[in-house]
């Protein structure tokens, strides 16, 4: 599962209640979406949407929620809305 393996890098914590918490270092812009590796402790994606109108923000959450095959309402981004260094919230089902 894609979870266990972000929780092992250190880039994704579960908290209590059962949510996890990915740090991202987003790229937009790119040719395609694709995870990048790290940078500076974050999980560092390329996304093939421009940084303009929350487009690069829905193709980073869209991508997060097809890795983790959770239904696109289930992802949230809680930090970072115009920033590179972003918070994305996964709920439980």
């Amino acid at each position: 599962m894609i979870l266990a393996e972000w929780q092992a890098l250190g880039v994704a914590t579960c908290s209590t209640d059962g949510h996890v918490l990915l740090r991202v270092h987003a790229q937009p812009g790119a040719r395609k979406t694709e995870s990048a590796g790290l940078h500076d402790g974050r999980l560092k994606v390329k996304l093939a949407a421009p940084p303009v109108d929350g487009k690069a923000n829905a193709a980073l959450l869209a991508w997060v929620a097809a890795c983790c095959e959770v239904s696109r309402t289930r992802v949230a981004l809680v930090a970072g809305e115009t920033s590179r260094l972003k918070l994305v919230k996964i709920s439980p089902p």
